[in-house]
């Protein structure tokens, strides 16, 4: 079965047209029997094996899962990494004061004793991949389930047997809906430490008003190490660690990339849904995007504002609404871009070509009823759906009190059982700890701002399931949200930061009624209760129902339309795509050039904006025009475009030309670019990437971090190798 899915994947490269060659997320270690043809005509001067390898080093061993949820690429031979500013965002925050604001300042460690630890930030590097397709979909049970328990078994011994004497971890995924199955063996550090990282004025230049947006001029960068322990392998955060010294580190390239040169870019996408049914594209457009819209936009009004008012705010809410706002524009861009392309109506045309198809097949005629199947599901249990959307968002992104006042619950309910047990201390001094890191980044006000805004949306729009008899009731008696949830706060004291720290401190069996009759506590445990009662079995059934419907779609849609499959989606596992550095032009009249310069970037400067105001160093290098090697006919390019398929999770990926080198660094899409998580439109969808070249720039002219700088290889241009060969013979210690 899989090798006729590989085929499939083939015939639909090779059929594409010049457009949408540039198509898919590709596993590294199928580019040989699949695309790497395709790339090398492109214009790729490499090997599969020069990409992926487990005999030698290559380049897959530079590329780093940063966090879990970005990539990163490993930029020298002492473990140096370098991935987007938005994504170390929350390390920066975190390391952040009114008296040493890193956000609004940088940070630059002269030395690598000066750089600054981070409690859970891990990086892992695939070891290898392997294809234990035939091993699991060769175990066949009585029923479904007996199936899926022979499958789970298997796993769990091939991922022991892969790992067995080692430091690695391994997992299973399934990929085409569980048409295939990779085991992903991976190496993680422990010890990841920041190195650099440019002031927000760079770094999140044009701030939500650029996100999404094209031209970009924002140096979305910041630089970390991994270290590891005397035997360069992973450990906990100890002064014995010693920088990492990796397998491959990436070279840098000053020539960079211009437009119709080859580009690809390296990483860890994180989710696609480019083979759901029309019935999920409408959902999606008439019900969930709208909702999570709406409540985002409610609290983002509020912390926008409050960021506004002072640097306090700005600093505690500074990681939390850039987590927030990112994906609400990216919704709404996502929705615009899928009406304009009317791709509910080509998913139904496709469908309907599957139907005929399917009739016409003997073996495959009972799948021509999958895509009836789909709006049936979505018709009768689409509310579960709706309903978990509304509870994430409230529960988990909206007013933080609700979630924070959960963590009490076992104390306030199980007092003197734990006090008996003798474990009461061990949970009052995790309580504890997790006090401090809240209220750390917490304020009562804007919370309360927050709940009042999101509360009659969510009274309004989400389905019954998840309303819960005190919300309503709080919402109906009073005259206002406000008032409201006013009342709600003056009623808790779990906003309350001294008192709550003075409680933990030694609570009593008083205090712990006290907390268990707390109506905030009461409101979170109903929610909670309401969740799981009403929604989440459901939930998860039609995620069953759904998963069964597209395992099947994709088994027919491979054997009677294989010009329709493509890569697999994406579900956070070391992908390649490739493309070229090209601009495009989205709307009629439009026109996106291929790359902006710093001339741009101090266009756009407005002194004193949260969003486009600019250091006055840079502003002076701008002036006098001290881009040193960095240039390109005396004009320092910021950003550029390429025709790469990214997603969520390749924010930090390498850009690499066609020799393997970094020219720059993946960390958005265009806003119409946004709807290729579902289709790709090879004709505007781009990703935006900085220039290596202005990361260079930042951390050399105008941050002086030398030291940086010389662990990193650079390959300069023929005519400028030349000539700072020549520097150097006349004034050997300049740099």
């Amino acid at each position: 079965m899989y090798k006729s899915l590989l085929s499939a994947a083939f015939l639909f490269v090779s059929s594409l047209t010049t457009v949408y060659a540039h198509e898919g997320m590709w596993l590294p270690n199928t580019l040989k029997s699949l695309v790497i043809g395709d790339m090398q005509s492109a214009g790729l001067k490499l090997s599969a094996e020069d990409i992926y390898s487990i005999n030698k080093s290559s380049l897959k061993d530079a590329i780093v899962h940063f966090g879990g949820g970005c990539t990163a690429s490993i930029i020298s031979n002492q473990g140096l990494i370098l991935t987007n500013h938005h994504c170390g965002y929350s390390q920066i925050q975190s390391h952040s004061s009114l008296k040493n604001d890193l956000l609004r300042d940088g940070f630059w460690a002269e030395s690598q004793d000066a750089e600054l630890p981070n409690s859970g930030l891990t990086a892992s590097i695939v070891v290898r991949i392997e294809d234990v397709t035939a091993a699991l979909l060769n175990l066949k049970g009585d029923s479904t389930e007996e199936t899926e328990e022979l499958r789970r078994k298997k796993a769990s011994e091939l991922t022991q047997a892969a790992v067995y004497g080692t430091h690695y971890e391994a997992e299973i995924k399934p990929f085409y809906y569980g048409n295939a199955y990779y085991m992903i063996v991976t190496e993680t550090f422990r010890d990841v430490r920041l190195a650099g990282a440019p002031p927000s004025a760079v770094g999140k230049f044009g701030g939500d008003t650029d996100n999404w947006e094209w031209p970009r001029h924002t140096g979305d960068f910041s630089i970390f190490r991994i270290y590891a322990n005397p035997d360069n392998k992973p450990a906990d955060y100890s002064e014995l660690n010693k920088p990492y010294i990796p397998k491959w580190h990436l070279k840098i390239d000053l020539a960079g990339v211009n437009p119709g040169d080859f580009t690809m870019v390296l990483g860890y996408p994180g989710r696609t849904d480019r083979y759901i049914s029309s019935a999920a594209v409408a959902y999606l457009l008439d019900f969930e995007n709208p909702a999570r819209i709406d409540m985002r936009e409610a609290s983002l009004g509020v912390i926008d504002a409050a960021m506004a008012s002072s640097d306090l705010l700005r600093i505690k809410y500074a990681a939390k609404q850039s987590r927030i706002s990112n994906a609400y524009k990216k919704w709404i861009g996502q929705s615009g871009g899928l009406i304009s392309y009317n791709v509910v109506e080509k998913k139904k045309a496709l469908e309907t070509r599957f139907q005929l198809a399917a009739i016409k097949n003997p073996a495959h005629a009972e799948s021509s009823t999958i895509p009836d199947s789909f709006k049936k599901l979505y018709r009768e249990q689409g509310d579960s759906r709706l309903a978990r959307t509304y509870y994430t968002e409230f529960y988990f992104y909206g007013p933080e009190i609700i979630r924070y006042s959960a963590g009490y619950k076992l104390v306030a309910e199980k007092y003197d059982s734990l006090k008996t047990a003798g474990v009461l201390e061990e949970h009052l001094t995790k309580l504890r700890k997790g006090a401090d890191g809240f209220f750390k980044n917490y304020d009562p006000i804007v919370d309360q701002a927050i709940f009042a805004a999101q509360l009659p949306i969510y009274i309004q729009g989400a389905p019954e399931a998840v309303k819960t008899a005190q919300l309503k009731e709080l919402y109906a008696s009073n005259s206002s949200a406000t008032d409201a949830v006013s009342s709600l706060f003056n009623s808790s004291v779990f906003s309350d930061e001294a008192y709550m720290k003075s409680m933990l401190s030694g609570m009593s069996k008083k205090q712990a009624k006290q907390l268990r009759n707390d109506p905030m506590l009461s409101l979170s445990t109903d929610l909670v209760k309401a969740y799981g009662t009403n929604v989440q079995s459901a939930s998860e059934r039609f995620q069953t129902e759904e998963d069964a419907l597209m395992h099947s779609y994709m088994d027919a849609l491979m054997t009677l339309m294989p010009a329709e499959i493509g890569s697999p989606d994406a579900n956070s596992t070391l992908r390649i795509t490739y493309g070229e550095m090209e601009g495009s032009e989205p709307r009629d009249g439009l026109v996106y050039k291929a790359y902006t310069t710093l001339d741009g970037l101090v266009a756009k400067y407005i002194p004193g904006d949260e969003e486009f105001d600019l250091p006055q160093r840079l502003l002076d290098l701008h002036k006098t025009g001290e881009y040193g090697p960095y240039a390109v006919d005396g004009e320092l390019r910021v950003c550029f475009l390429g025709s790469n398929h990214t997603t969520g999770g390749n924010s930090g990926s390498p850009a690499l030309n066609a020799k393997g080198h970094l020219v720059g660094l993946n960390f958005d899409r265009t806003w119409e670019s946004t709807m290729s998580d579902i289709v790709f439109n090879g004709e505007v969808c781009r990703n935006i990437m900085v220039d290596i070249r202005y990361v260079l720039f930042i951390v050399d002219r105008y941050a002086n971090a030398t030291n940086l700088i010389e662990e990193m290889t650079l390959i300069y241009p023929p005519v400028k190798a030349k000539a700072k060969k020549e520097l150097q013979e006349v004034e050997p210690d300049m740099n």
